[in-house]
């Protein structure tokens, strides 16, 4: 029986595989080092699961709107208003079952055959897939370690053409932690508002910011970039809620219109009674994403000092999110046969370049414990001494 060819160009995700295999290992016994993780190791606040459970026990089990219960649509206005300067209707925003759900819909809902999306890589693995689940085209724009892994307002306009429909940045960015500065995203901003260009700018990451960096939503700069900006962010990474799969969309109202009529006829709705845990994220005790953003900032300054004494290996430090893109191309293997060989022969489990378009780097992830991070660190450093 035959697959659609949509589904037939697809490749399955590295980083979950790796993580799959790493998992493996350990079931098996085996003293597994995991860098591979795309998830906080710190469990949700109580105060969130506490809501959850409340809203089960009082039978919040039943069908809600498919964009999502009104009063968490009315906290994510708030919201943004608050902490990105950014003024939304309630109507204007969806939420879906996790950020990737809302950029999936946000692409289904503005692009199509004939379309291009341009992606400045390193990228997010899932990004060109969901661009050519939608029928459009994925156009890889690469970044250079040397510029922080981020893309200029000249790279965008050299990639650009006729075609080109959208735009994907993701600042903090997964998997290098770059984070763009108000001036990069204005100049980002000027060439896309020439073309109508939408702006896909994924902010799952913005409450992990580090040092000096200050996190910008782009939709925020001016009339124009609000108009062309489809701004995506969630509950996952803040606040620890990765399997309650809860995010959100907020956009133009015909994109939001366009995006809700999709969910209604794909997931229906949010999951009820996790919407009742993420509102009370939204307007609870914040101190728990405080403290784990401290734990992550101290993970990173360690994890960057030990990576950075290592020869003929380079890395740019991370001002956002909780990875570090580690550049082997001096150690003469490609990112997967690098990743393979660690992962057998040394028990750390990285996640590989080529999953995100640059098989130049690894990434490590430092959303573990300090203790397996100096552990991981040391066989790391071992192996790398070997090549």
């Amino acid at each position: 029986m035959d697959i659609s060819a949509r589904a037939a160009q697809l490749s399955p995700s590295l980083t979950l595989s790796i993580d799959s295999k790493a998992k493996a290992m350990k079931a098996e016994g085996i003293d597994v080092c995991g860098f591979g993780a795309g998830e906080p190791d710190f469990d949700t606040p109580e105060h969130i699961k506490a809501a959850a459970i409340a809203a089960l026990e009082a039978g919040f089990t039943k069908y809600t709107p498919s964009a999502g219960l009104p009063e968490l649509r009315q906290a994510i206005a708030e919201k943004l208003e608050a902490d990105n300067q950014i003024t939304y209707r309630p109507s204007q925003i969806v939420v879906s079952s996790g950020a990737k759900h809302s950029c999936y819909n946000a692409i289904l809902a503005t692009c199509q055959p004939g379309d291009e999306v341009l992606i400045p890589s390193p990228y997010w693995v899932s990004y060109p897939d969901m661009v050519r689940l939608a029928g459009a085209e994925p156009v890889i724009v690469p970044t250079t370690e040397r510029k922080g892994w981020k893309m200029r307002a000249a790279d965008f306009e050299n990639a650009m053409t006729p075609r080109t429909k959208m735009v994907i940045l993701n600042s903090p960015g997964n998997p290098t932690g770059s984070v763009y500065t108000r001036e990069e995203l204005e100049g980002i901003v000027e060439v896309a508002a020439e073309e109508d260009i939408y702006i896909l700018s994924d902010e799952i990451y913005e409450k992990l910011v580090y040092d000096e960096a200050k996190h910008v939503s782009i939709a925020s700069l001016s009339p124009e970039a609000y108009g062309l900006t489809i701004t995506v962010n969630g509950f996952s990474k803040a606040y620890a809620m990765t399997g309650w799969r809860l995010g959100y969309l907020a956009a133009p109202e015909a994109v939001a219109k366009a995006v809700d009529n999709i969910q209604s006829h794909s997931t229906s709705h949010p999951c009820s009674f996790a919407q009742k845990g993420a509102l009370a994220a939204l307007k609870g005790d914040q101190q728990p994403l405080a403290d784990m953003r401290d734990e992550f900032s101290m993970r990173r300054d360690y994890m960057f000092d030990r990576i950075t004494k290592i020869p003929n290996i380079t890395a740019v430090k991370p001002q956002g999110a909780f990875y570090i893109l580690v550049n082997i191309s001096q150690l003469g293997l490609s990112s997967q046969n690098f990743a393979d060989r660690l992962l057998s022969k040394a028990n750390v489990a990285v996640v590989p370049g080529a999953a995100f378009g640059d098989d130049r780097t690894v990434r490590l992830s430092y959303a573990t414990s300090i203790d397996v991070i100096k552990k991981g660190l040391d066989r790391f450093q071992d192996f790398c001494r070997t090549l």
